[in-house]
């Protein structure tokens, strides 16, 4: 099957060939056709399998027929690097056909976003604290929106977004098109979609499972002796591009100057940097400035690398559904990739439950070359400094003097 099956506006045509798209994927294969009816639908994939040009082909396929009326379009997302990843796949498959689109996060000045608003957009990829922000300023108007998509509703859910949708929701025409996104379906998302969808049509591709082309490994090895075993096991590793995870900002920072140190470049991403830095240390990681990027979970999902070799857990991740989209960063588009994971012995629960995800035992590994048996380093106390207790009385009756007098 190719995408010219699907019928979509021949002005499409040029931007699929530039995305270097072929022959469609599973969920392209079936989502783009329900979205083309009009229908609501519930769409769950692995990630890197196409998910986002299988609802912005539609969108742009309608927008083309209906002659693009602006602000039509509304596509919610939970994080900034997701939105502009959304934001870069509309720039490619929208090519000359004059479809505006503009992004609205925090962390980056206003200004530009209301410019853009107010030429107006025939397409919004928003996170909802900002866009709410704009709405209440009147800047935002959602009244001629006939498109919803939530994208990644479960990892709005789990970042304390579902207030704000509902307030978004109710900004909104009740007659439009709404198509969910989800990884999984907490009961929260579950009576969400009752909600804001009707009679919606369900695509599940590879529901909660790992892809197949990527290989499991763990590292079992004493929690000092973590930063030492990594860089062992980056002498070990083809280095071009991989993906480096830790559970908090402060160690994904100490991590880099770690690595940094090794002559190898290496880049991070985590809360403590600001959107400008973010973005450019995803771009320097794409283009292959940095071959290593240190991130926190907030770079687990949606974001569209390509090419990345490995994904090295240094922490082992919170939950089995981290662990499935942490290394959904590898083994993308069919291509191999390797997921290794450093352990200790507080680990043992969760790797029970990813070995049941991913249905057989993962391969333990340990390197010949490092010694496991070095000692955790001792901490000198620095010694107490002595108290004067003859000027601790003296300033005692210093006090008691001025007290009385």
């Amino acid at each position: 099957m190719n995408f010219n099956q699907f019928n979509l506006d021949s002005r499409l045509e040029a931007g699929i060939k530039k995305a270097g798209y072929s022959e469609p994927t599973p969920i392209q294969k079936k989502v783009i056709t329900l979205a083309m009816s009009g229908t609501d639908l519930i769409g769950t994939a692995q990630t890197g399998t196409g998910k986002t040009a299988a609802f912005v082909l539609p969108i742009l396929h309608k927008l083309l027929v209906d002659q693009h009326k602006y602000a039509t379009v509304l596509i919610v997302t939970p994080t900034r690097e997701l939105a502009a990843q959304i934001k870069e796949n509309i720039d490619i498959l929208q090519y000359r056909t004059g479809i505006r689109s503009t992004t609205v996060y925090g962390g980056v000045g206003a200004a530009p976003q209301i410019k853009a608003l107010r030429r107006g957009v025939d397409i919004i990829v928003a996170c909802p604290g900002r866009l709410l922000d704009l709405i209440n300023q009147g800047y935002a108007k959602l009244d001629r929106i006939n498109v919803l998509v939530l994208d990644e509703a479960d990892r709005m859910l789990d970042m304390g977004f579902l207030p704000d949708i509902k307030r978004i929701l109710s900004y909104l025409p009740k007659k439009r098109q709404t198509m969910l996104f989800s990884a999984t379906f907490p009961r929260e998302i579950e009576a969400l979609a009752k909600q804001v969808l009707h009679n919606p049509r369900r695509v599940a591709i590879g529901l909660s499972r790992p892809a197949h082309t990527v290989s499991h490994s763990i590292f079992p090895v004493p929690q000092h002796l973590k930063p030492k075993l990594l860089l062992k096991i980056l002498e070990h590793t083809d280095t071009n591009s991989v993906l480096i995870f830790t559970r908090t900002k402060y160690r994904a920072k100490s991590l880099a100057k770690k690595i940094a140190k090794k002559n190898y470049t290496v880049t991070s991403i985590h809360s403590n940097r600001s959107q400008a830095q973010r973005q450019s240390a995803l771009k320097g990681f794409k283009d292959g400035t940095y071959h290593i990027m240190v991130a926190t979970d907030i770079a687990a999902r949606g974001l569209d690398i390509e090419n990345i070799s490995h994904v090295i857990n240094f922490d082992i991740p919170a939950t089995a559904d981290d662990y499935i989209h942490r290394i959904g960063r590898t083994g993308r588009a069919e291509r191999n990739g390797d997921a290794f994971t450093l352990t200790t012995p507080e680990d043992d629960d969760m790797i029970k439950k990813l070995e049941r995800i991913i249905g057989g035992r993962i391969p333990r590994e340990r390197l010949e070359d490092f010694d496991y048996n070095t000692p955790k380093p001792e901490h000198n106390q620095r010694p107490r400094k002595a108290i004067n207790k003859g000027h601790k009385s003296k300033s005692r009756s210093r006090s008691a003097n001025s007290r009385k007098s």
